[in-house]
């Protein structure tokens, strides 16, 4: 039986036109409702094409990537090498008729826009979606995001993960990820300030919600425990975001908490700047009174005064790879899932201690 709007509308407690309003995102709708229509969408397994679940191999010419922030250089490294692979013909160049149409959806980091874009897609058919980045840890938002891909899936679509843990869909298929091996990254560069001599080391988080946030953390967190320094790491640890921002009112949180610091690593190399920043407030020189180190090796790094430590994330070999897989010219790694390395990279920006 055909699911309709009205049914949606109907499970949701609102008028059909809400619920067109909230598929077509084209006018304002509070929260809470919009909630409500995309939990009876789920549901009710709603689509706008009643006869698309049975014409599978009817694909648009359509991809989807979704980002979180595509000002990000982070996002946009990877969107821009995975749209030149989806506008590849089935050989080098764009062929006529080869390549499909790569649309960006910046999803700002919102789970809920998240799920509305992979409706939208869904309702067009796409021919395939890559997500990139770390996914919302909500039990709710998941699940959510699980069940969709499995009904994209099975309508042809094909769907890669790229800098995100793998989801096992319904029939126990693992969905084709390439996972950031960002806990043995972090891991390395807290390694290697211990290697100079640092004890004293703040740490400073992304989003608290995030799956690469706690995996960045966690690998911190492996190599104070292997040092015996864990006692005094919730002190030296301060939340923050991935912008420079964050990162500035970090380092003055945890300079004012622990003046006794000899190190700050933040969680990627944009909120390393605002350290910096932060550090040349209070008069403190990078790195002979504070070392900093940041993450993903972005373009500026190693143009930052002092060159910036980070760890190297192959951003656009692992963006290129995601739109090879998404477009079928390239095998699924072996039991779906590869591991992209993390390499750490020292700069100027790292010394021992005390260092003239």
């Amino acid at each position: 039986m055909t699911v309709t709007l009205a049914d949606v509308a109907a499970r949701a407690g609102v008028s059909s036109a809400t619920v067109s309003r909230v598929l077509n995102g084209n006018y304002p709708v509070a929260g809470s409702t919009r909630e409500r229509v995309l939990r009876a969408v789920e549901e009710l397994e709603y689509v706008v094409n009643g006869q698309a679940r049975g014409l599978a191999a009817a694909t648009s010419d359509l991809v989807g990537v979704l980002v979180n922030d595509i000002a990000d250089p982070f996002f946009g490294i990877l969107a821009s090498a995975a749209q030149t692979e989806i506008a590849r013909g089935p050989r080098e160049g764009v062929a006529a008729g080869g390549g499909k149409l790569a649309v960006v959806c910046n999803t700002g980091g919102c789970p809920e826009a998240e799920l509305t874009y992979l409706t939208l897609l869904q309702r067009q058919r796409a021919a395939g979606v890559i997500l990139t980045g770390g996914t919302a840890e909500r039990t709710g938002h998941t699940r959510a995001v699980t069940a969709k891909l499995a009904r994209l899936t099975a309508d042809g679509t094909r769907v890669v993960l790229c800098g995100r843990p793998p989801l096992t869909v319904d029939g126990g298929a693992t969905t084709t990820t390439l996972a950031f091996d960002n806990r043995g990254g972090a891991q390395r560069l807290t390694e290697h300030l211990l290697s100079l001599g640092h004890r004293h080391i703040g740490y400073i988080t992304g989003p608290d919600d995030r799956t690469t946030t706690r995996h960045r953390l966690e690998g911190h967190g492996a190599a104070l425990t292997a040092h015996g320094l864990t006692a005094d790491a919730a002190r030296l640890t301060a939340g923050g975001d991935y912008d420079r921002r964050a990162g500035y009112a970090a380092a003055r949180e945890l300079l004012d908490r622990a003046p006794e610091l000899t190190a700050i690593v933040a969680a990627n190399d944009t909120a390393a700047l605002g350290v910096c920043a932060a550090l040349r407030e209070r008069g403190l020189r990078v790195p002979q009174d504070v070392s900093v180190a940041g993450f993903d090796d972005l373009p500026f790094s190693a143009d930052a005064a002092p060159a910036l430590t980070t760890v190297r994330l192959p951003l656009h070999e692992a963006g290129a790879w995601a739109g090879r897989l998404v477009m079928d010219r390239e095998s699924a790694p072996p039991g779906g899932v590869a591991t992209v390395a993390a390499e750490l990279v020292p700069r100027a920006s790292t010394a021992a201690p005390g260092a003239s």
